[in-house]
């Protein structure tokens, strides 16, 4: 079961509670039922404000970040859905710059379970169907909407050309195996190029599509390009198209490449303007928790007496080398990973970085015990058992693993996000 987190308004609590029994994608993807769910609801992903959509394997959440940052540094009002939820179900949902309050949430989960009737939607869909209907109803200037899985079968990809302002693809790197490898008629075999044909899938004809480019490997980059063209998407490609600056205030290379991506997706439509300021504002101002985040004075930051506290949500390989290349020196490590991720994402490429290991459970959900991650790996029950047995140095003490683990900590650090 998924924690939501808890509500004091039993109307709430009870929309939770049907959520937290529901799949969270289907064994088989597709848009039927998404399409249907969103038609009894009167097509509200038809009437967006001019709308960016982001795909990936890493970095897309934080280019949603630095698009709602930037956008709002040049005053609008903007909607926004990302995936998952660290601490409460509520932030999949800011509504005009504002994370939607619960009354407002219960009215609409039981409006949109309502509709879903008969079409045994999954957690994702209801949730994406939810937040298109909110974003249609209240104003605002643009909206962001992060890609919960893949791209090409995406409860997301229901949005058309009409509504979309641009199109981006992330870092790329082999996650969802079930799902997005998956054997396949008409696909590329190949598993990265597999990849890309599955984020690419958001693109549509005359939306901006704007990658990584020279970041993916060749077959990736060949991937994009025929998809693109297949569907009539302009493409812009990184160092072939457009520069990213590195910026003084992104001193962490992947951060600064997000940024980038973000900026260059702004730059590269016309349905909103932007300035460069807001741009440059927005890179400064932009907050994503549980990317590289450093942890405040809390009831967790206490127990180690002032040693630093990192967090970050990386869990597999390509976002172990991206924390790998942010880390300056060397950390104690406490990890918690689910049991369907490679135990070995993180350790080879933090490889001598990693004073101590310390391996804890990932509340509600199945994990890799200490024992997969080799004979270096000792166990704690809990994440402040684990701070109370790390050595008081200089060392920064870094947790990573699992966005659900990450979310714990921030909420027993008092850190919720808002």
């Amino acid at each position: 079961m998924r924690d939501m987190g808890r509500s004091d308004d039993p109307r709430v609590q009870a929309q939770l509670d049907r959520l937290a029994g529901l799949s969270i994608q289907r064994d088989t993807l597709g848009l039927d039922a998404v399409r249907e769910l969103l038609s009894r609801l009167g097509d509200p992903h038809s009437r967006l404000p001019p709308t960016f959509h982001v795909a990936g394997t890493n970095g897309k959440g934080s280019t949603c970040a630095f698009l709602r940052a930037m956008l709002e540094a040049e005053g609008y009002e903007v909607h926004v859905t990302t995936s998952p939820h660290l601490v409460r179900y509520n932030e999949r949902f800011r509504v005009a710059g504002k994370l939607i309050e619960d009354a407002r949430l219960a009215d609409l989960l039981e409006e949109v379970f309502d509709a879903a009737e008969g079409l045994g939607c999954s957690f994702f869909e209801i949730s994406i169907a939810a937040a298109f209907t909110e974003f249609a109803r209240v104003p605002a200037d643009a909206c962001v909407v992060e890609v919960g899985l893949g791209g090409r079968l995406d409860a997301t990809n229901v949005l058309e050309p009409e509504v979309l302002a641009a199109c981006g693809i992330a870092a790329l790197g082999i996650d969802h195996e079930r799902f997005l490898l998956a054997p396949e008629e008409g696909v590329p075999i190949e598993p990265m190029a597999r990849i890309a044909f599955e984020k690419a899938g958001i693109a549509k004809k005359g939306v901006p599509l704007v990658t990584l480019g020279a970041e993916y490997p060749p077959e990736a980059v060949a991937a994009i390009r025929d998809v693109a063209a297949d569907v009539g998407a302009p493409l812009f490609e990184w160092l072939r198209d457009f520069e990213i600056p590195i910026s003084q205030s992104l001193p962490i290379p992947p951060q600064a490449i997000n940024a980038g991506l973000a900026s260059a997706m702004l730059r590269l439509q016309d349905k909103i303007s932007i300035s460069e300021r807001a741009i440059e504002q927005g890179k400064r101002d932009w907050v994503w928790p549980a990317r590289m985040q450093s942890l405040g004075p809390g009831p967790l930051t206490l127990l180690v007496d002032g040693q630093l506290v990192i967090l970050d949500g990386a869990h597999n390989p390509s976002a172990g080398l991206a924390l790998a290349n942010s880390i300056g020196g060397p950390v104690h490590l406490i990890l918690g990973m689910l049991d369907n991720k490679d135990p070995r994402s993180l350790l080879n490429p933090l490889g001598d970085k990693v004073r101590s290991l310390t391996i804890v459970p990932v509340p509600n959900h199945d994990s890799h015990p200490p024992e997969a991650f080799g004979p270096d790996a000792r166990a704690a029950d809990s994440i402040e058992d684990a701070l109370l047995t790390i050595p008081s140095d200089d060392f920064p003490i870094l947790i990573a693993g699992s966005l659900y683990l990450a979310g714990e900590v921030l909420r027993l650090n008092d850190e919720i996000p808002d």
